[in-house]
């Protein structure tokens, strides 16, 4: 009889709990209903969880614990798959879409949805950020900025240097007796290339470009936390970080200036930074310094964070699948078979050609989702298959959803880069950089810059895991959380 007692002293206060805050539920979508009166009808299914905090513990429960697909799939358990579902997450009322003619309504339509970042991720990145501009801004920086990232005379220019800084990366990496953090190295060598092409024309301390490169990982290591400005959270240390960064870009800028001032007209643009200082608009308009510098903030978490995840999962996708780096090898041999002797390494016209290496890039962004989803926020009420996404909601984009989805991609947990032979799929089931006017401007950069990283890997090394089964985290980007701990293998030439 005790027995039963301790038990039930136990037990009673926690089904007590749990249907408090069913009922909690219950009143926190009742209170929205009777809000939105005729509205609340019109709305996808869904359900706005708990007050205040609404899914979010979900969303870290999945994307910390795993698996992440999880998160949708107990939308689709519960209301269906029906591509749409109403919910309240990262502090706001939000409809999550995973549907591919959705998503390129929403990416396309800028009358009715603008960028719209939760409050972490707005705040960190800026204003003044190409993520957060008015549409008419937008379009001016974008084509004031659009030669400097991904003109060909740029791209050209930047290509021997993110050569050697791959050759130099592996040939040290290789030399190593004891096992590296592949992420980390590779993080290392593209905040190395950005760094170079974006501000390489000033010397910098090397003790300068660490600090910024932790100064970044601290930001980055944010976008997924509550906007909690305390000490002892992630936010907090961000936002010292953001403010310390910027102090570093706009130390760099004023020293530019002087140097160009110095100089006069013997004065020319080497690097991102000079070519921002240097453009005009029609109205001959240039940038102020919060703008540069807000843009060069921008553009180091794009090419350096999703290079790096992108090149380190293709390297080992393909380590994984020994047929599909044999394949690559081969393209990349058939490549300098065919290079004239005079020319010492890779140019723009040969990158072109690397078809398959780009189909395993486009795999590896696939499979791996390292963009997993786009924000935007509704302008207007919006009515869509029937159902309203309301003026002021945001609207969450699972591309991650896509990507694995069977009908859209068959076998989708098997890497297989020749399923993107004459692709021909639903508009909007792949965007890895976006769609529309807000397509990413330094996509060619980056596909340029890990391709030549997995030229000189498949052609030169290979890798050895010491814990290849281990576990994944998947904030802010998905990644072993050994941090891919490696050898990297110099292979025998043929001449050996």
């Amino acid at each position: 009889m005790e027995l039963v007692i301790n038990w039930l002293l136990l037990i009673v206060p926690f089904v007590g709990f749990v249907l408090g805050f069913g009922v909690l539920k219950r009143l926190n979508n009742l209170y929205y209903a009777l809000k939105l009166g005729k509205k609340w009808d019109e709305l996808p299914p869904g359900d706005l969880s708990w007050p205040f905090i609404g899914s979010t513990l979900s969303f870290l429960k999945y994307f910390t614990f795993g698996p992440p697909e999880s998160f949708i799939a107990d939308f689709s358990r519960r209301y269906g798959k029906v591509g749409m579902y109403k919910t309240h997450i990262f502090g706001n009322l939000t409809i999550i879409v995973c549907k591919p003619e959705i998503c390129r309504q929403v990416l396309t339509d800028e009358s009715k949805f603008i960028p719209a970042y939760h409050t972490t991720m707005k705040t960190l990145f800026g204003k003044r950020s190409l993520h957060q501009v008015s549409k008419e801004e937008h379009q001016k920086l974008r084509r004031l900025i659009t030669i400097p990232i991904s003109g060909h005379a740029s791209l050209e220019m930047y290509i021997d240097h993110i050569e050697q800084t791959a050759i130099s990366g592996f040939e040290e990496w290789s030399s190593m007796e004891k096992p590296l953090e592949l992420l980390t190295s590779i993080k290392q060598l593209t905040f190395k290339v950005i760094w170079n092409i974006f501000m390489g024309s000033t010397p910098t301390k090397s003790t300068t470009i660490r600090e910024m490169e932790s100064l970044n990982d601290d930001i980055v290591l944010a976008f997924f936390t509550m906007p909690i400005n305390f000490p002892g959270f992630s936010f907090h240390k961000a936002l010292k970080a953001r403010k310390r960064l910027h102090e570093i870009l706009q130390s760099i800028l004023d020293e530019k200036k002087m140097v160009k001032k110095r100089k006069g007209e013997s004065w020319e643009a080497k690097d991102m930074m000079d070519l921002l200082m240097e453009v005009r608009d029609e109205d001959g308009e240039g940038f102020d310094d919060e703008t540069i510098t807000e843009m060069i903030f921008g553009m180091l978490f794009g090419g350096q964070e999703t290079s790096a995840f992108t090149t380190m999962w293709a390297i080992l996708f393909l380590t994984d699948n020994p047929h599909i780096f044999q394949k690559a090898k081969e393209e990349q041999e058939d490549i300098i078979r065919r290079r004239v002797s005079t020319q010492k390494g890779i140019s723009l016209s040969e990158i072109k050609q690397m078809k398959f290496l780009s189909q395993v890039i486009d795999e590896t962004l696939r499979l791996s989702s390292i963009a997993f989803v786009t924000f935007r926020e509704a302008t207007v009420d919006v009515e869509i298959n029937g159902k309203t996404i309301p003026k002021g909601w945001k609207v969450i984009l699972w591309l991650r959803e896509l990507n694995m989805d069977e009908k859209l991609h068959p076998s989708p947990q098997h890497f297989n880069p020749s399923r993107w032979d004459n692709f021909i799929g639903s508009p909007g089931a792949f965007t890895p950089f976006g769609l529309g006017v807000r397509m990413c401007p330094g996509r060619d950069l980056a596909r340029i810059e890990i391709s030549i990283f997995l030229h000189h890997f498949v052609l030169n090394y290979k890798i050895e895991r010491l814990n290849p089964q281990c576990q994944l985290k998947y904030l802010p980007i998905s990644h072993p959380k050994d941090k891919c701990l490696a050898r990297v293998i110099k292979a025998p030439s043929k001449n050996d």
